[in-house]
């Protein structure tokens, strides 16, 4: 009986993306390669080194290089590595090696791990080119062209007219790593692959890793034999890595793949954008070809400016595509906060969201229900997708454009949907509303079949590279137009802006307490969206505040008194869980912050009112402005006053009136900052109010209707504020003298993990009277300060890390050392029985708010006498 023969050999798919390329332990016949120790022995050589330099490897191996080359050659190379050598590889043009001989090199400097790596060639006599002079004149060239297709085909010009390369192609990878030749350059009766496709196989994981690491890449004699390093590989020599080497010798399969494409020479220049791999400018020559080092050099800078030329103008595009878009997306989150009924509205939801990001049809899974318009799956795939959606991305946006991949019973209706882009818009249950686009037929053009072959030999089963490169068409279906970053980060912004607008028609439909669990989630699960909210009022502040002010110093000051007082206004409704703040504490924060004189200054009589919490933030900026104002040009400059009114008008809302008398002649300004835009603007345009501004002689009056929407009235009807009073007395308390420096010769320990938060609470202290502030970052070293040093007093940042200080102050607590809290979260934090005794200020920290804090402590941590509640200020 015949055996059965044994089953075929299959192939490693990925071989390719293992082979050791920068590890071969070979380089290129036209140039020598050196390894130096650290003492300048030779310990690696090629073995052509007798060729450029008169010694055989045997006999330089083990001796100092000096011994070798001129006085003058050691003496640049020393000099170019002490000044220069870094991660990348230098260069030396014309140097004379030889003792006592006119031939010149040009040698490349780098280092592989311990070792120097010295690599030289025989300098071209052309290479009397200054590579920067002739980069800059092409670069300028460059920049002129606004077209970004003639762009790119002129950089492949300028490039085969630096290297003389037969053909030059400027190469781009897609999503998956495809490549496709999108401008070229070629030698006439040079075969061009313009707009042919690449496999995203042609180049290997790791090729493309060292593409990156190192940018420039040369071949320059296909069919020259590689040339070995002396001494061999063996078990106490590992090969030498090679990956920035000039002269690195080629894979044996990509020679193989090289070859098939009928080319003699070849050169390959990365261009990288935001540091990940956008491309390549590939350059191929018939025949074998070397520029001079020095045109290499010109090449290789070339690349270098065209890849940061073309991101910024990638960046431009991006940045006026992604302005028109947001115009859309606000326009959509207006639309639907005024109706709720939109939200299921799936074919207006269609129109306006194809303006924003294009798609096909429209889904909205809500509640288990499903509303669509347009191309969209079947009602049962559309469930299924959801159900994927909250295994495969349950928080963030999600993109494909290929649905089967992820669900493959979405292949039989490609042609209606193909791709999705989902946005989730709820917490728990998931809801989503899934943008969908058409399977888009494609004919791909490679250059050659993209399969890699398998090929049999006496070794076995082994993969080719393709031999022929002649135009292969294949017909790509059920794939869509795949989403962009831009797509992706516009769905995003849809995403936290819609989730804030839902949760708020979803509370409607609860009762109270319900409301107030409801609340306190989305306080955890949507901070995100407010910290953007926050920062984008400070940066929009931080904008407007720079173009009005005149020097360094005013735009410190007015920069940091407005954040300061949102902070305070911040502080007041989030106390009262977002709901009303008073007129009155407003009055009180600003006044203390910065009348100079103490309350006899400021006169504020009338009810007692509640805002709404986005007029508290109006109106703070408000006021802030008007009493800054007051406090450098006005009344309160000098012995004049202020008087604030309070009127009810039950018609219209709450008038006030601001008078200020006894200061200063006032005149209108020349000139308006954007403070008097704050001022003028901010009531009518945030809160549909009156606004009305008079520069009197006698002084400057201010009226303010805040309409009736925004205003809670207090629940003591008859309550008012008495003539020439100020609430709660804070003022007086701010401008005692006994209390400007409360820390006078005290320790302060200070732990914060937040380095720019750190450094200025340091400063509120030292500026507070403390002799020394000892600033730890974690528990352990506040634990190992505390065990060494007498401290008078801590102050402690709650979340610390991974933890909280609270066992510390335990610690501190028993050594009968003071102590406060601080945290973000100010007097939302509750605190256990253990440090009831204790309490919580509220960060970002402040001056004022500091002083007060450590009024309340004396310096042996116990309550003072003055226990009147002096932080809710």
């Amino acid at each position: 009986m015949t055996p059965n023969p044994p089953p075929p050999t299959i192939p490693d798919l990925t071989i390719c993306d293992r082979e050791p390329i920068t590890r071969l332990d070979q380089v290129q016949s036209f140039g020598f390669l050196l390894a130096l120790s650290d003492d300048w022995v030779v310990v690696r050589a090629s073995a052509n080194v007798a060729a450029f330099l008169g010694v055989t490897p045997d006999v330089m191996i083990g001796s100092s290089l000096d011994r070798w080359i001129s006085k003058q050659a050691v003496h640049s190379i020393r000099n170019r590595m002490a000044k220069f050598l870094s991660a990348g590889t230098e260069r030396l043009y014309g140097v004379e090696l030889l003792p006592g001989r006119e031939e010149t090199f040009d040698v490349a400097l780098h280092l592989a791990g311990d070792l120097l790596v010295v690599e030289g060639e025989r300098s071209h006599p052309e290479d009397g080119t200054e590579a920067a002079s002739m980069v800059r004149a092409l670069i300028a060239r460059l920049n002129a062209i606004s077209d970004l297709e003639v762009f790119h085909r002129d950089a492949a010009r300028q490039v085969r007219a630096i290297t003389g390369f037969d053909r030059v192609m400027i190469y781009r990878f897609d999503q998956t790593g495809t490549g496709i030749v999108i401008a070229d350059s070629v030698k006439a009766g040079v075969e061009s692959f313009l707009g042919l496709h690449f496999p995203a196989s042609d180049i290997p994981v790791q090729a493309r890793a060292l593409y990156l690491r190192n940018p420039f890449r040369i071949i320059a004699d296909l069919a020259a034999m590689p040339v070995p390093l002396e001494p061999p590989e063996r078990e106490d020599i590992l090969p030498l890595d090679l990956s920035m080497a000039i002269t690195r010798a080629v894979s044996p399969v990509h020679i193989e793949y090289l070859k098939n494409m009928g080319i003699g020479a070849s050169l390959s220049i990365s261009i990288i954008v935001e540091g990940r791999l956008w491309g390549l400018i590939a350059c191929h020559h018939q025949t074998a070809l070397l520029p001079g080092f020095v045109m290499r050099t010109a090449a290789e800078l070339f690349g270098q400016m065209y890849s940061m030329t073309l991101e910024s103008r990638l960046h431009s595009q991006a940045a006026e595509e992604e302005k028109r878009t947001r115009r859309l997306t606000d326009r959509l989150i207006t639309a639907v906060a005024g109706d709720g009924d939109l939200l299921v509205n799936a074919e207006w939801l269609r129109d306006i969201g194809r303006e924003i990001i294009d798609c096909d049809g429209v889904a909205i899974y809500r509640g288990g229900t499903v509303f669509s318009s347009g191309a969209t799956p079947p009602e049962t795939e559309i469930r299924l997708l959801a159900e994927v959606l909250n295994v495969t991305s349950p928080n963030g946006v999600f993109a494909t454009n290929h649905l089967a991949s992820i669900l493959p019973s979405c292949a039989a209706t490609a042609d209606h949907a193909a791709g999705m882009l989902a946005i989730p818009v709820s917490k728990t249950p998931r809801d989503y509303i899934m943008l969908f686009r058409r399977e888009r037929v494609q004919e791909m053009t490679w250059a050659g079949e993209p399969g890699k072959a398998v090929t049999e030999s006496d070794s076995g089963v082994r993969l080719s590279p393709r031999k022929s490169f002649a135009a292969y068409a294949e017909l790509v279906r059920g794939r869509a137009t795949p989403f962009t970053d831009l797509d992706l980060r516009i769905g995003e912004a849809i995403r936290i802006s819609l989730i804030e607008v839902i949760l708020r028609f979803s509370e409607s439909a609860h009762d109270e307490r319900k409301l107030a669990t409801q609340r306190q989630e989305l306080l955890i699960a949507e901070l995100n969206h407010r910290v953007r909210n926050i920062l984008a009022l400070i940066r929009g502040l931080i904008t407007q505040t720079g173009r009005s002010a005149s020097d360094v110093m005013s735009y410190v000051d007015g920069l940091n008194g407005r954040v300061q007082a949102l902070a305070r206004a911040h502080d007041q409704i989030t106390q009262q869980n977002w709901g009303p703040g008073s007129i009155t504490a407003l009055f009180d924060d600003e006044i203390a912050a910065h009348c100079p004189n103490g309350p006899g200054q400021f006169v504020l009589t009338g009810p007692v009112v509640l805002l709404q919490p986005i007029a508290i933030t109006t109106l703070a900026l408000v006021i802030h402005e008007l009493v800054t104002n007051s406090v450098k040009h006005g009344a309160l400059s000098a012995a004049g006053t202020v008087y604030v009114t309070v009127e009810l008008d039950d018609a219209k809302g709450v008038w006030l009136r601001w008078r200020e008398r006894g200061g200063p002649a006032v005149q209108a300004p020349t000139r308006r900052g954007f403070g008097s835009v704050i001022v003028e603007r901010s009531v009518p345009f945030d809160l549909n109010g009156v606004a009305e501004i008079r520069y009197l002689l006698a002084g400057f009056e201010a009226d303010f209707l805040i309409p009736s929407e925004h205003v809670w009235f207090a629940p003591l009807p008859g309550a008012t504020l008495s003539s020439g009073a100020n609430t709660r007395g804070v003022v007086a308390a701010v401008g005692s003298a006994k209390d400007q420096l409360p820390l006078k010769e005290l320790q302060i320990l200070l732990v914060e993990d937040n380095m720019m938060i750190a450094l200025e609470a340091e400063d509120m202290l030292t500026a507070l009277g403390a002799r020394s502030v000892t600033t730890v970052s974690t528990l352990p070293a506040a634990a190992a300060a505390a065990a060494t040093d007498a401290f008078d007093l801590a102050v402690l940042d709650i979340n610390v890390g991974q933890g909280t200080s609270f066992d510390f102050a335990a610690r501190l607590k028993a050594l009968d050392i003071p102590y406060f809290f601080a945290s973000g979260y100010g007097d939302q934090v509750t605190l256990d029985q253990e440090h009831s005794a204790s309490f919580v200020i509220q960060k970002p920290y402040d001056q004022d708010l500091l002083r007060r804090a450590i009024q309340r402590l004396n310096v042996r941590g116990r309550q003072s006498a003055d226990t009147e509640d002096i932080l809710q200020s």
